[in-house]
């Protein structure tokens, strides 16, 4: 690991979002349906587009998507790129995207996943993660501590490109990326989130990120 420490990484981010959000109950994938007069999905891009540490936005979509091209993404810059590659699962999805970005990534680069469901994702969660994850072997993600200190996993999860790919590669069958680097015998590192990064899976989720986004401040506290 000496050479990756000395090597200056780069960072990706991926949004899997080849899924359907079958218990929001709408007639779209919940990654557009409308929050704040733009998709869902639109916030956290957002943000991840306009971080300076990200070098690239990877959307994992499905094969069949024709929702995404319904709407103009160009306020967000170059750095966003959709691939159209989106397995059943988020780690099929997140697996496909990894192996879709092989020729641009280096093995120690970092690559940061992030739900598609997580719109109210501030820059100070990237800030934050990207600086305390910077000189760790293997990466971590933001968590909260929610009550009998016990962490509650959220996203972006950061793990070195090369660790995640061989990770997801073998252990297919798991709910995020820290799961399959935990059953390759290593340990993610938490950092400390907050509540407001929360994941909308109910309708009632929509009114409480839109509540977030429009009332947040603007810096962390």
């Amino acid at each position: 690991m000496r050479a990756m420490q000395n090597f200056q990484a780069r960072h990706f981010a991926i949004v899997p979002a080849a899924g359907t959000g079958s218990r929001m109950g709408a007639t779209r994938p919940k990654q557009y349906l409308p929050l704040l007069g733009k998709p869902l999905i639109h916030h956290a891009l957002a943000v991840l587009c306009a971080a300076p540490e990200i070098d690239r936005v990877f959307v994992v979509l499905s094969v069949d998507d024709i929702e995404w091209s319904r709407h103009d993404w160009s306020a967000l810059g170059p750095k966003l790129c959709p691939l159209f590659c989106g397995g059943a699962t988020r780690a099929d999805s997140v697996l496909g995207g990894l192996r879709t970005i092989a020729g641009e990534a280096a093995q120690s680069d970092w690559v940061l996943v992030h739900d598609a469901a997580r719109p109210c994702l501030a820059p100070w969660h990237v800030d934050k993660l990207v600086r305390e994850l910077a000189h760790e072997e293997v990466g971590g993600l933001l968590a909260t501590v929610p009550r009998d200190s016990l962490w509650q996993a959220q996203t972006p999860q950061m793990f070195r490109y090369v660790m995640l790919r061989r990770a997801l590669e073998h252990a297919k069958d798991v709910t995020d990326e820290a799961s399959a680097i935990e059953a390759a015998g290593l340990r993610p590192r938490l950092v400390q989130g907050d509540a407001t990064n929360l994941k909308v899976t109910y309708p009632l989720d929509l009114h409480l990120a839109e509540w977030i986004l429009q009332n947040r401040q603007g810096s962390n506290t």
